[in-house]
């Protein structure tokens, strides 16, 4: 599946011409690859149509090669396989550089077999030497290949005679120590380069990298470029920060740690000297540990898109460009139409479909809706909406918070208190906040409550409390909460039926003859009959601590009668871990619309706040509320 991603990619970027999104599609191919034998396949599969590349047309090959360049010769350099990189770079260059390919060829004036045989051969005699000094190393020889001397010809600004390390041996040893003797050792068996000396040992480098760096002149007086380090040190080269890919390819280190992180694991999982338990521990943990923190997703032109883990599809227009965000209207994941709050995953092809003429809607940075899970997008609706005249913004403001009280059941009055409750020089200044996204209404809603927490006094003195908006018909409430009394202790209360108080709404006691102290909602209109009737009996009281208690709540859905409307309610509901303790449904046929009466038990005003949200989010429905 991964080699047919990765052709398939490829074919969309020849059809389109797409360019320079070369990183994202390697990023791509090990963002979905959990079996990295698929790379290895891949790798060799290029490998060999390189080797018989050619039987093709000139334009094949030069095709051919610049795909190998792109994606294959990366992919081999960072996962650390060297032998693959080196063929494939050199084979790829030999056809898209046929004249350089030849002219660094001749200057060479040596085929690869014999540049093999002398660095090997330099490299036993140095072995033999340190072993007769009692020093173990691990020597390997580093040929210089002819795409590899082009690239440091460029980079350097050099001619080819001012190349030393076009063979090059690295020997690594048990201690720091060991590589200043390995150092002796070496020059006095060949006479060192003047002023090609580096000690990386006791100045690294500033991504810590450590080594001793030299040259020779060896036999025939031909150069030879030496490293020398221990083995921990080549380890932090290879695997840690001073990760060799990310400064062949002119990167930094630092800018995506989870991909670094990801290559850094898999490296590790194809070296051969891992052990069975070892490699098997890796393996649990790049299923476990390491969750992709990105996501690589595709245009339907090929191009490699790559969005925080969570985006929606709504976000990923945004990412294409804002206009496309604002006039989106639907999109397609692999062909298939999905909602707005879908969530892809990386490899998948998403096709944005759009209205000729459209503007943001102000429910997408409604958090609960589930619309924008990155804040660059949340930010471009922001931009949009703020661009608009102040009075449509005021008005826009209004109703949605209007819409949220409504929704909950809360009066909305009492502005000016709550925009000096949360900071706000004036009423407009909060009808903007909400308007543009800054504060949500269910923050407004949920600070109307704290506000409204001490008014039992002022009811008991005989001020007319705020009545409640229309909801649903009440049902039956359960008793057993733990609610607090200020004053008195252990003293029955009932939640009062008429108004179902929820944890979080403010509340106020009234003292009855035979059922202890009734709880109602502030703002209850038979609690103001009864304060008003005698004042003396109201009492304070607040919500306890204990966890665990549900309370009861009425709630009403009105919808567009359709196939499975009950179905989705009930999932959305139970998903939101509510209990359903009792529910009806009335539908009528004039006008095609259907109602939902449901009894719930919710744990607190915040999860019931969320719930309404979601279910006024479901297809066909017209609102939900308490």
């Amino acid at each position: 599946a991964g080699i047919l991603e990765a052709e398939k990619v490829w074919a969309l970027h020849a059809a389109h011409g797409v360019a320079g999104s070369a990183e994202g599609l390697r990023r791509l191919l090990l963002a979905i690859v959990r079996d990295l034998r698929v790379v290895f396949v891949l790798l060799a599969q290029m490998l060999a149509r390189l080797r018989h590349a050619g039987v093709r047309s000139p334009a094949e090959r030069a095709a051919l090669a610049r795909l190998a360049m792109d994606l294959h010769a990366p992919l081999a350099n960072r996962l650390g396989i060297w032998q693959f990189k080196w063929e494939i770079e050199d084979l790829a260059f030999r056809y898209s550089e046929p004249e350089t390919y030849r002219r660094i060829a001749g200057l060479l004036d040596e085929r690869r077999s014999d540049r093999e045989a002398f660095v090997e051969s330099a490299a036993a005699t140095l072995r033999a030497e340190l072993a007769r000094a009692g020093i173990e190393a691990d020597i390997k020889g580093r040929p210089k290949h002819i795409h590899s001397i082009w690239k440091k010809m460029q980079r350097k600004d050099d001619n080819f005679d001012q190349l030393n390390d076009l063979r090059a041996l690295r020997v690594l040893v048990g201690s720091v120590a060991d590589c200043y003797a390995a150092l002796g050792i070496a020059h006095a068996i060949w006479p060192p380069v003047p002023s090609e000396f580096d000690d990386y040992i006791a100045r690294p480098k500033g991504n810590r990298y450590q080594s001793l760096h030299t040259a020779v002149q060896g036999p025939d007086r031909r150069v030879i470029e030496i490293q020398i380090r221990t083995h921990e040190m080549h380890a932090h080269a290879e695997l840690g920060v001073a990760a060799h890919w990310q400064y062949k390819e002119g990167g930094r280190p630092g800018g995506d740690a989870a991909f670094e992180r990801r290559i850094a694991w898999m490296r590790q999982l194809i070296d051969t000297r891992s052990g069975d338990e070892e490699t098997g521990s890796l393996i649990a943990a790049l299923d476990t540990e390491l969750a992709d923190e990105r996501v690589y997703l595709l245009t339907p032109r090929g191009e490699v898109m790559d969005l925080a883990h969570g985006a929606t599809v709504l976000d990923f227009a945004y990412a294409v460009h804002t206009e496309v965000g604002h006039r989106c209207r639907g999109a397609k994941v692999n062909g298939r139409i999905v909602p707005l709050v879908h969530q892809p995953v990386s490899g998948d092809t998403i096709e944005v479909l759009t209205a000729r003429q459209g503007e943001p809607r102000r429910d997408w940075l409604i958090a609960e809706r589930g619309y924008l899970n990155t804040s660059r997008a949340r930010d471009k609706v922001r931009a949009w909406f703020r661009r608009i005249d102040t009075e449509r913004n005021l008005s826009a403001g209004r109703d949605l918070l209007e819409r949220e009280f409504r929704r909950l059941g809360l009066p909305y009055a009492n502005l000016d208190r709550l925009a000096a409750h949360l900071k706000l020089k004036s009423v407009d200044e909060l009808l903007l906040a909400v308007a543009l996204g800054d504060m949500t209404g269910g923050h407004a809603a949920r600070a109307l409550h704290e506000l409204s927490q001490p008014q039992a006094s002022a009811v008991a003195a005989g001020e007319e409390s705020t009545p409640l908006l229309k909801r649903a018909d009440s049902a039956p409430s359960g008793a057993g909460s733990r609610i607090v009394i200020e004053g008195v202790g252990n003293l029955l209360t009932v939640l009062a039926r008429c108004c179902q108080p929820v944890a979080g709404d403010a509340i106020s006691g009234y003292l009855t003859r035979a059922r202890g102290v009734s709880v109602h909602r502030s703002q209850c209109r038979s609690f103001a009959v009864l304060a008003a009737r005698d004042a003396s009996r109201v009492v304070e009281v607040d919500w306890g601590r204990s966890a665990g208690r549900d309370f009861a709540v009425d709630v009403l859905v009105r919808a567009y009668d359709r196939r499975g409307l009950l179905k989705d309610v009930s999932a959305v509901i139970s998903a939101a871990d509510v209990r359903v303790a009792a529910a009806t449904t009335r539908g009528d046929g004039a006008s095609g619309e259907a109602e939902l009466h449901f009894s719930l038990r919710v744990g607190d005003f915040a999860q019931l706040s969320g719930l309404l949200h979601r279910l006024a989010a479901l297809p066909n429905v017209l609102e939900a509320r308490r």
